[in-house]
């Protein structure tokens, strides 16, 4: 059998910070798999990168909510005759307002994709990575770092994987993988309205462009950094959960999204 080409395996990538990684990764020479429903997003990324005389993307118009998702994307990269070297997991989305007021079938279906996807993925091709010295880089959120009443079960995705990637940093390391988790804070995407919120719900002064939530998460895969929380305002979010006893911070978490509610 012919020896498999290393590229890189991109999910959520027709939009928002999926498509500013990819710009990323293929700006540094990588070759490109784009994973998201709409075809004709990715098409359209795909055909831009070509146009600009980079490598054309796999495009991989697969709905990651299939339980057969990762098996496809594993199939098809292996029929176009590649493996990956890096996996970004960006695929995801969140819901505002009470957990027993939501949908509950759709606060599962986010588990699947936040929590089950991820990890599948993560963990399905190791062997590759390891092959070809790459990584992970697993997009959390300043979520991670606190519980969340309003959007109980978003934060406690996010947490999940935090610990998870903290957890395979050091146990992929010795085979010399990267593994990364990035924790942007309020990014102006689709994922707000996804979420039901209005475009003022978090102070401007936390948010971020997704070009600079893109260099700085590819920079610290690259670096091999075991997490990466782009800017300094969300760093002290980020560090408040340490300092504060929890009751404190579930209340003025809690105080803040019935505000912005």
């Amino acid at each position: 059998m012919p020896e498999l080409k290393p590229i890189t395996l991109i999910t959520g990538a027709s939009a928002g910070i999926g498509a500013a990684l990819a710009e990323m990764f293929v700006g540094n020479g990588h070759t490109l798999a784009l994973v998201a429903r709409r075809a004709p997003r990715l098409k359209a990324i795909a055909d831009s990168i070509e146009e600009r005389g980079y490598p054309r993307p796999v495009v991989l118009a697969i709905d990651l909510a299939r339980a057969d998702a990762s098996a496809r994307i594993e199939e098809e990269l292996r029929e176009s005759g590649h493996e990956p070297q890096f996996v970004v997991n960006n695929a995801g989305f969140g819901l505002v307002g009470p957990a027993a007021s939501l949908d509950r079938d759709e606060q599962l279906a986010m588990i699947d994709l936040n929590v089950r996807v991820l990890t599948d993925l993560s963990l399905r091709f190791v062997d590759s990575l390891a092959r070809h010295h790459g990584g992970i880089l697993n997009v959390a959120s300043v979520a991670a770092f606190m519980p969340g009443p309003g959007m109980a079960v978003y934060h406690a995705t996010k947490a999940y994987i935090l610990s998870f990637t903290e957890a395979l940093h050091r146990e992929l390391a010795p085979r010399g993988i990267r593994v990364t988790a990035l924790c942007p804070g309020p990014v102006e995407t689709e994922f707000q309205a996804r979420a039901g919120m209005p475009e003022d719900y978090y102070p401007r002064m936390l948010s971020r462009s997704m070009q600079r939530v893109a260099r700085e998460g590819y920079d610290g895969l690259m670096r091999g950094r075991r997490v990466v929380v782009p800017g300094s305002d969300n760093k002290v979010a980020a560090l408040l959960p340490r300092l504060l006893p929890r009751a404190i911070m579930l209340r003025l978490v809690h105080t803040f999204m019935r505000r912005r509610g």
